[in-house]
């Protein structure tokens, strides 16, 4: 069987979910979640790509990022973005160890990064994919991909369902911010398919790349068969 990794599991191995609102102080994982304290400035030129409305910033293009130590290497912090002029550019989930430093959360000002907005993605993307599917499920399995990463504005997260309400979601975070928002995926995951049983799967490189640690396990419900994993 395997087991929970993250230094947040029990001793039974497992990280139930309604641990997980305890371990991140509620349904928000960060204070900064709506309040920035991080603030990344893009190079000059390099906002670019920014105004074409691409997601992802790399390290190259940061001139630098200000705010208190700890808040520049917490994992999946939300930051402020602007231009080399102060212009704001966007909100985007900061990720300190990796090439991609930054990916976007939003580029309205106006739009804080909160519980509300995941919730809001998770269920936009749910509800587009099971009309899309018509009832139709792929294989014997009848998986469904539910959650596509940045087609869905929720970038490097991966989430399948196998079955119906009694069946899986076997979810990837590949992305520090995402990871850093899992009680309030977890939580819209079960609210909108009525899936109880949730479980985190991993790509040890892809984390590793991310600065993040190799954690897989359930988070909610029961594990799956060995033939889902």
């Amino acid at each position: 069987m395997q087991r929970c990794l993250s230094p947040e599991c029990g001793d039974d191995g497992v990280f139930p979910l309604q641990r997980l609102t305890t371990v991140y102080h509620g349904s928000l994982p960060y204070t900064d979640a709506i309040i920035p304290m991080l603030i990344i400035t893009i190079k000059q030129g390099k906002e670019k790509s920014l105004l074409a409305r691409q997601p992802w910033i790399y390290a190259s293009a940061v001139e630098r990022v200000d705010g208190k130590p700890a808040e520049r290497m917490k994992q999946g912090a939300t930051a402020l973005v602007r231009s080399s002029s102060g212009k704001f550019l966007a909100r985007a989930a900061h990720a300190p160890k990796s090439q991609i430093q930054a990916r976007v959360w939003t580029f309205d000002e106006a739009q804080p990064v909160d519980h509300a907005l995941i919730k809001r993605r998770v269920k936009a993307a749910i509800q587009k994919r099971v009309a899309a599917a018509k009832g139709k499920r792929v294989g014997a399995a009848k998986r469904l991909p539910l959650i596509i990463g940045d087609e869905d504005e929720l970038s490097g997260l991966l989430v399948d369902w196998y079955g119906d309400q009694k069946g899986y979601l076997i979810c990837e975070f590949q992305s520090a911010g995402v990871d850093a928002w899992k009680v309030a995926i977890v939580q819209a995951l079960i609210a909108e398919t009525g899936c109880p049983n949730v479980y985190e799967t991993a790509d040890e490189l892809i984390r590793k790349g991310e600065g993040l640690p190799f954690n897989y396990g359930v988070l909610a419900g029961d594990e799956p068969p060995d033939d889902l994993l």
